[in-house]
């Protein structure tokens, strides 16, 4: 046995411990602040410590925080009625994590194809896409493509089909008898922001309507206002059979994802076919409406939609001067790092060294995904840190390394 520490090793975290946060900020033991760029993947769109949110957990903390679904309780209708207002649904599901709701949605498009499709039992098919991300439990790693979340995990669940992120004609042509859903992120987050050809998610909505699929839509990072929309969905105009919500919806405070559809899909589950002992529970339903009735303002979205504007140009400006692509929407952006200057864990340490924090994924892609409450001046302070240690970086190798040749 090696290492002192008692903790899995299942991640190799920078080097900072955070003792505290306000907004868009926190700050380390030692009391060094830092800018928070990476929001815990989306899961704090609206900060550390928001004051509505805080304020709602802490007066149900003073009533009560688990019930269990053996039980009503008096703020998951609420949380319901608001939640499914805000899709523009019928009916929600509550669950913990991003993974669970995922998990259920899988589980429910199945329900859904034997039960109104009339597909032939175990031989409903989902159609997901290469490079996708969708959690961590055995069933979603079985149809993921990165080694490093699959290897040495299986054996694996069938009824996964995988094509081509952003490919309309892969899609169509691997559509069978027994497709019931199409599990997509509007948005591939874990791979680096990836963002499908203009038109793609129309053309999904199509296809499933024709071929009479379950469109699904993983909007757990994507969603509640990261990209200058309440859904990714609605800045491409279309609308999915199935939202999977998650992150920010539990407001940084707790765990809270639901299952959001019309009665036609979400009807099919019977009582006692599906649960979660704490899914639905008072603190989560507490805050989940709370976020909800932040979300229904339309401050948040506006204000990912007007800084994600600066945000893309300032990276994009960037490119040939120590970044290869940009890719961004709302308040959201990947940038990949010329391999000449390092990595991008080596340009995230440095990030940190200069009191910004953000992540790498995938070796030379860093994601930018700071609090939509976040103010100009400091988001583009932390671009100025960026603009710096790339500045840095191309001084400090050879100019034939970097100059395109």
């Amino acid at each position: 046995m090696t290492g002192s520490s008692p903790l899995a090793r299942n991640y190799s975290p920078l080097p900072v411990t955070i003792a505290d946060g306000s907004g868009a900020w926190v700050t380390d033991g030692d009391g060094r602040r830092y800018l928070d760029f990476l929001a815990a993947y989306s899961a704090v769109n609206f900060g550390h410590g928001h004051p509505a949110l805080i304020a709602a957990a802490q007066e149900q903390l003073q009533r009560i925080t688990l019930t269990s679904r053996a039980f009503d309780n008096d703020r998951l209708l609420p949380f319901a009625e608001a939640l499914t207002s805000l899709a523009g649904k019928q009916m929600m599901l509550p669950m913990n994590t991003g993974a669970e709701a995922v998990e259920s949605g899988i589980k429910v498009a199945r329900a859904w194809g034997y039960r109104m499709k009339g597909v032939a039992p175990d031989r409903a098919e989902i159609i997901v896409a290469a490079g996708n991300f969708h959690g961590r439990t055995t069933t979603i790693v079985g149809f993921s493509d990165d080694p490093q979340a699959r290897d040495d995990f299986g054996p694996f669940a069938p009824g996964f089909r995988t094509v081509p992120y952003g490919d309309i004609d892969a899609l169509r042509s691997a559509i069978g008898e027994n497709t019931v859903a199409v599990l997509i992120e509007p948005i591939q987050g874990e791979a680096g922001v990836v963002i499908p050809p203009e038109g793609y998610l129309r053309a999904v909505r199509e296809t499933c309507t024709r071929n009479d699929v379950l469109f699904i839509a993983d909007e757990i990072q994507s969603g509640l206002g990261r990209t200058g929309a309440t859904f990714e969905c609605d800045n491409a105009g279309v609308v999915p059979d199935v939202y999977l919500l998650g992150k920010a919806l539990g407001g940084g405070i707790v765990p809270v994802s639901a299952v959001v559809a019309d009665e036609a899909v979400l009807g099919v589950l019977r009582p006692g076919e599906h649960g979660s002992t704490f899914g639905g529970n008072p603190l989560a339903a507490s805050v989940g409406l709370a976020v909800v009735r932040l979300l229904e303002t339309g401050e948040y979205q506006d204000r990912a939609r007007h800084l994600g504007e600066l945000l893309g140009d300032r990276l994009r400006s960037l490119v040939g001067r120590g970044v290869t692509a940009v890719r961004s929407r709302g308040l959201w952006a990947g940038a990949d790092i010329d391999p000449a200057l390092g990595t991008g864990r080596e340009v995230a340490e440095d990030m940190l060294a200069r009191g910004v924090l953000v992540k790498d994924t995938h070796g030379q892609t860093l994601r930018f995904a700071p609090p939509l409450v976040i103010g100009q001046d400091d988001l583009e302070w932390a671009l100025d840190r960026f603009d710096q240690v790339l500045a840095a970086r191309r001084n400090s190798v050879p100019s034939a390394s970097h100059d395109g040749r």
